[in-house]
């Protein structure tokens, strides 16, 4: 499993107080992350007990919609970025949201319908993470890595939906 929440531009310490008290706060975030997957692995058990597949999409979506949910609380307050975050929240856990509605759907139709949904979706949260990374700069990086998921998962239901054209039923 990757970290990609994990700050990466650690200053090299000077000093060995300074390695001491970088290497403590390391461990910090690493023993909170570790905490976080395992609520994340409690949550996403089947009914029999055991963890769903590690690469289920539902999952994959879902987690991006939590990143983007606590991205969106880093954002400082004001009247451009409230209307940025709203959009933000809005298309980046939609994401999930109608994958999760098309895993459901009654046809092949239906499915391809809302997976064209999750296209959308997918594409407008990568203009608003752009648009954010603009207003605030400071949140570039973290942005970027939010931008990077959210191409992937637009380049994987654009693949989906793309496989469907054409066909009425599902398989």
């Amino acid at each position: 499993m990757h970290w990609r929440g994990i700050e990466r531009d650690i200053q090299i310490p000077t000093s060995n107080i300074q390695r001491s008290s970088k290497v403590a706060k390391r461990r910090k975030i690493v023993a909170a992350q570790v905490r976080y997957v395992e609520a994340t692995l409690l949550l996403n058990e089947a009914a029999n007990g055991q963890p769903q597949h590690a690469f289920d999409l539902e999952e994959r979506t879902a987690v991006f919609g939590e990143r983007i949910v606590r991205f969106s609380k880093r954002i400082p307050r004001d009247p451009t970025n409230n209307r940025l975050i709203n959009q933000l929240i809005g298309c980046g856990t939609s994401v999930g949201a109608n994958y999760c509605e098309a895993n459901e759907g009654v046809s092949g139709k239906d499915f391809r319908n809302i997976v064209g949904r999750c296209v959308k979706e997918a594409k407008e949260t990568k203009y608003f993470l752009r648009m954010i990374a603009a207003a605030e700069p400071t949140l570039a990086a973290t942005a970027r890595g939010l931008y990077s998921e959210a191409k992937e998962l637009h380049l994987i239901f654009a693949s989906i939906f793309r496989k469907l054209r054409g066909r009425t039923d599902r398989s």
